[in-house]
Parts: C-alpha cells; sequence; structure tokens
C-alpha cells in the first residue's frame, strides 16, 4: 500500500511538474512570459555542435554511397550490423566483369590474340575488385566506425543532457514567474492592510496576509533550488559541449586515414593498369588506333609484313593479309620475327613470349595454320603467329 502511495504521489508530482514546463513553454511561445538566455559562450557551443552533428550526418551517408553505390547492399548491410551479424560476402562489379572476361577469353580461346589479352584484362579487374574491398574496409574501419560512433554514441549525450537542460530552464522561469506572481499578490494584500478592518474581517485579513507571506517565502526556495540545478545542468552540458574540439581533431586523424586509403587503393589500380600495358604490348605495326576519331588510317597493304588479316574495324584496328606467310609455310627455311605483346606459354609445347623480343620461326609440317614453331636459345615451343611481326 505504502508502494502505491509512493508511484501515485511521484506520478502525480512529475505531472505537475510537466504541466508547468508545458504553460511555461506556451507563454513563452506567445511572449507573455520571461525566458532566461543561456551565455553566449555556451549558445555558441551548442550551435557548434548542432552544425557538427549535421555535417557528419551527410558525410557519413555520401561516403558510404561512395564506397556502395547499391542502395539494396547498403541496406542489407545495415540490417545485418542492427542485428549483430556478419554480411555474406558479395561479388563486386570489378570481380563481376573480369570473371566475364577471363570466361569469354577462355571460350574465344588462350592462344589467340583477342583471348588472351581478354583473360589478362579480367585478371588485372579481379584484382581491383580485391583492392576495392580492401579501401572499403579500410575505410569503414577508420574512418565511417568514428563519424557514426558520434552521431549514436557522444551526440547522442550531448542531446541528452542538452534537453536536461531546457528542461531546467523551464522549471526555473516557471519558478521566477510563481515568485513573481507571490510578490504581485503580497503587495496588493498589504495595500489593502492600510484599509480600516475590524472584527472577523481583520482575522480574514491576516490571516490571508501569513498565507501569502508563506507561499511568497517557499517561491523563494523554490527559485534557489531550480536556479542551483539550472547552473548545475549548464556546466555539465558546457563540459560535454567543450569536447567538440577534440571531436573534431579526432575525425581529422580518421579524415587522413581516408585519403591515404583512396590514395592506396588509386596507387595500385593505377600499377596494376601499367602492368597491364605492358602485359598486353604495342599493337603490330598494323594495328592504328586513333582514340580522338574513328577514321581510318590508311596502310598499305602491299608494303605490311605483320601477320594478320586486312579486316577493319569500327575502332579504326587495322589487320593486314599474310605477306611473307605462304613462303614461310611453304618453304623449310627460318625467319627472324619481332614479338609484339606478351604471351604466357598455356602448356608446355608452347613458348612463352615477351613483347619487343626477337625469335626465329619457322613452320613445320602438320601444324595448325595459326601457330609457327618458334626458338630463341635453347627454348623451342609453338607460337601463336597473331603476336609475330616478321622481319626482313
Amino acid at each position: 500500500m505504502n508502494i502505491m502511495d509512493f508511484n501515485v504521489k511521484k506520478f502525480a508530482a512529475d505531472a505537475g511538474t510537466f504541466l508547468s514546463r508545458a504553460v511555461q513553454f506556451t507563454e513563452e511561445k506567445l511572449g507573455q512570459a520571461e525566458k532566461t538566455e543561456l551565455d553566449a559562450h555556451l549558445e555558441n557551443l551548442l550551435s557548434k555542435a548542432e552544425c557538427t552533428k549535421i555535417w557528419t550526418e551527410k558525410i557519413m551517408k555520401q561516403t558510404e554511397v561512395l564506397l556502395q553505390p547499391n542502395p539494396n547492399a547498403r541496406i542489407e548491410e545495415f540490417v545485418y550490423e542492427k542485428l549483430d551479424r556478419k554480411a555474406p560476402s558479395r561479388v563486386n562489379n570489378p570481380e563481376l566483369l573480369g570473371q566475364y572476361m577471363i570466361d569469354a577469353g577462355t571460350e574465344f580461346g588462350p592462344g589467340t590474340a583477342y583471348g588472351n589479352a581478354l583473360i589478362k584484362c579480367g585478371e588485372t579487374q579481379k584484382r581491383i575488385g580485391t583492392a576495392d574491398r580492401e579501401l572499403i574496409h579500410t575505410s569503414a574501419l577508420n574512418f565511417l566506425t568514428p563519424l557514426r560512433n558520434f552521431i549514436e554514441g557522444d551526440y547522442k549525450t550531448i542531446a541528452k543532457e542538452r534537453k536536461l537542460l531546457q528542461n531546467k530552464r523551464l522549471d526555473l522561469d516557471a519558478a521566477k514567474t510563481r515568485l513573481k506572481k507571490a510578490k504581485a499578490a503580497e503587495a496588493r494584500a498589504s495595500q489593502l492592510n492600510s484599509a480600516h478592518l475590524e472584527g472577523d474581517n481583520m482575522v480574514n485579513f491576516s490571516y490571508m496576509l501569513n498565507f501569502l507571506h508563506v507561499k511568497w517565502l517557499k517561491s523563494e526556495q523554490e527559485l534557489r533550488i531550480t536556479q542551483s540545478e539550472f547552473d548545475r545542468q549548464a556546466e555539465i552540458t558546457r563540459l560535454l559541449l567543450e569536447g567538440i574540439s577534440s571531436t573534431h581533431a579526432h575525425h581529422l586523424r580518421c579524415l587522413n586515414d581516408f585519403v591515404e586509403s583512396q590514395m592506396t587503393y588509386y596507387a595500385q589500380c593505377y600499377q596494376y593498369m601499367l602492368d597491364l600495358q605492358k602485359q598486353l604490348g604495342s599493337f603490330p605495326s598494323s594495328y592504328h588506333c586513333n582514340n580522338n576519331q574513328t577514321s581510318v588510317v590508311p596502310v598499305p597493304a602491299a608494303s605490311s609484313n605483320v601477320i594478320g588479316s586486312s579486316a577493319m574495324t569500327s575502332s579504326g584496328l587495322v589487320m593486314t593479309s599474310p605477306s611473307n606467310l605462304t613462303d614461310l609455310k611453304e618453304g623449310s627455311g627460318s625467319r627472324k620475327a619481332r614479338v609484339l605483346y606478351d604471351y604466357d606459354a598455356a602448356n608446355s609445347s608452347e613458348l612463352s613470349l615477351l613483347a619487343d623480343e626477337v625469335i626465329t620461326v619457322y613452320s613445320v609440317v602438320g601444324m595448325d595454320s595459326d601457330w609457327l614453331m618458334g626458338e630463341r636459345g635453347n627454348q623451342k615451343g609453338r607460337v601463336p603467329i597473331t603476336y609475330l611481326e616478321l622481319l626482313n
């Protein structure tokens, strides 16, 4: 029973406090009550904290979009994070493109120029995909996590204390209003006291005057208590807000880590593409590509020694017909040939090639028309003719 009485009294007291705050807040909005203003330093700190929160949220969300453009994937990662479970690994776009290129190159044939180039490009794309994963991981760990911790941790604490400060201010202003009304009532009673009252009227008036004086004293005591609580809460809030400068310094270090992660990622991608360019080598002298226009670059077919076909593609790539291939196939002699770009041997019967090296080639009876036998010192093996340029 006592516990129930205590709960009822507590509920009534809380309801009274809430009603008092609501009345004070409404009267302030209507301009019918005075409002205690916070000092300028505290107001600046509050404004700085709010500005930090807004921009941190924007930067964090846009960074997530940058690292993971797929909104469905971001939602999935968010759900798994809230469930405290690890999200399943998914193939990213560079890895998927790389796998398609490798599959296509395998289908076309690793021994063909296009198939081999597709395989090399696919392997590079998969390496870029791995670097992309590492960028996402390091950025999430070193940049996004600290920003999220601020929004979900430090700022929530600041917002909670700020709300408590607002309530303490309303309590203080409500106490000031009650004291002001009590003083005004006692002043009016004192004026009536100057009038001549007799008998029961004098007794009743004395009783009312004493009641108003007690109420005034109680309002003064309440004001001192609310003023003390407001000052204490203002100091707590100020100490928390002054930590925003430390937050900025911490976020600056995290930003440097993010920039370093991006720099590492782009440097890796650049190096991968340089390596790929070296692997692909230069196009044959009969291959002409103009990146600025689609017009065809004429190449005299009669003077070309490059092994290939004479079809012109829409991208400006010229492939000339074989000039000396018939003589080489029918004869028993050998010729020198320059390697146009790298080639990795698929098996022990083939010879690996390096761009710009010169090897000896000759025909073998019964060998496929797309291949020649190549020699480099003591090494010998089949080589694809599309990788070679015969020398005079």
